[in-house]
């Protein structure tokens, strides 16, 4: 049994949790606020009219980015406020973005799932960057510069209890649907460039044959403990993942999905996303499916028949990631400029059972629609 109870169970009543959902990106202002420094006032009407948004589509939950780069949109007890709001980390915005997200939402009918970055800093190399009494600048041997960014360190206990502390702070005190981690764990690789914990390594993975099991091992600690402690704070928020779209690649594991992906969760971002499904550890599993049905490295078809098979009989939802901003966006593929592209992604998915709904990437492209692709979504599927 998962965390929040079987798929069965939740499905009872009418399926409460067959899912329509929708990202909203607060990282680099990448959907809200559309800029720093807004107002509040400015900047809760902003949030409501992504919600109305939502509604419209006849969607049924906003999975809102709440800590984007280890930083809060909540007073947290843990992190400064969040840069993206005043342009200023660690400034007081004057209002409380998540408790006002969390009232709305349930206004108007919809979900909050309140999605979480574990381990990102910055989208910069510079500690002295982030504000005066920001835990990295604290406790600089918590940080690792990667690829032009900084990340906390998987590999210290003490910085897993820090990160998941701060994260339940969030649960604690408002009253949450779910709990979402996004796809980063370790960082995505980076050619040339080394994730260097090697000291790490040798202090804490003795038991471990190699570097990946170790780093693997890491990754299943934060999210196994994680699931366990939202259990013990808040009985009945969910927790869910939603992980780039390929665990590995059938070349190296014949267990894997018949793709060619130059990136897997497994071998590249250490973050073993089938055995969270197989254990138990998540109440669903959102894997970002952001490819088009007949692209030879990773169809779409073939991802959603994978994933479909590797939550069969675990009790998880699975709710496949959808590439909305794609959808007209002039540098995609031909298969992107038809806006009957997304729609028939759910009419495929609508032949496996075990796929329990959609999430959208992201609020933008939900208000804009270029080329109607969510118009042809919503009057095909959810009419």
């Amino acid at each position: 049994m998962t965390l929040g109870g079987s798929a069965a169970a939740r499905e009872e009543g009418g399926g409460a949790h067959r899912m329509r959902g929708v990202w909203l990106a607060t990282v680099a202002n990448r959907d809200w606020p559309s800029r720093k420094g807004l107002s509040a006032a400015e900047q809760r009407a902003e949030l409501l009219v992504h919600l109305d948004n939502a509604v419209k589509a006849r969607l049924t939950a906003v999975v809102l980015q709440v800590r984007p780069t280890a930083d809060a949109l909540w007073p947290s007890r843990y992190e400064p406020w969040a840069q993206c709001l005043t342009g200023e980390q660690g400034r007081d915005p004057g209002w409380d973005p998540l408790a006002v997200a969390v009232e709305e939402a349930h206004r108007r009918g919809l979900e909050l799932h309140a999605w979480f970055n574990p381990y990102r800093v910055a989208n910069h190399t510079d500690v002295n960057r982030l504000s005066a009494a920001h835990p990295a600048r604290l406790h600089p041997e918590w940080v690792v510069p990667y690829g032009g960014r900084l990340y906390y360190h998987p590999g210290l206990p003490e910085v897993r209890r820090f990160v998941q502390d701060a994260m339940l702070d969030a649960v604690r005190r408002y009253e949450l649907d779910a709990v979402h981690f996004d796809d980063y764990f370790y960082p995505y690789p980076v050619a040339g460039k080394v994730f260097d914990d090697a000291d790490a390594y040798a202090r804490y993975g003795a038991d471990f044959a190699d570097l990946g099991d170790w780093r693997r091992h890491n990754t299943e600690l934060l999210v196994r403990e994680m699931g366990e402690r939202i259990r013990e704070v808040r009985p009945g928020v969910r927790f869910g993942v939603s992980p780039f779209g390929v665990w590995r690649n059938a070349s190296a594991d014949p267990e894997g999905s018949r793709t060619r992906a130059g990136v897997g969760t497994y071998d590249d971002l250490f973050a073993d996303t089938r055995k969270w499904v197989r254990e138990g550890w998540v109440d669903y599993i959102c894997p970002q499916l952001y490819w088009h049905v007949g692209l030879p490295e990773a169809d779409y078809a073939e991802l959603v028949r994978w994933w479909a098979q590797a939550v069969r009989g675990t009790g998880v939802d699975l709710y496949v990631g959808e590439a909305l901003y794609k959808a007209g966006d002039p540098a995609q593929p031909a298969a992107w400029q038809d806006p009957a592209e997304l729609s028939r992604h759910l009419t495929l998915a609508s032949d496996f059972p075990e796929v329990g709904g959609h999430v959208f990437f992201a609020g933008r492209e939900l208000a804009k629609d270029r080329i109607g692709a969510m118009g042809r979504v919503v009057r095909d599927h959810y009419a």
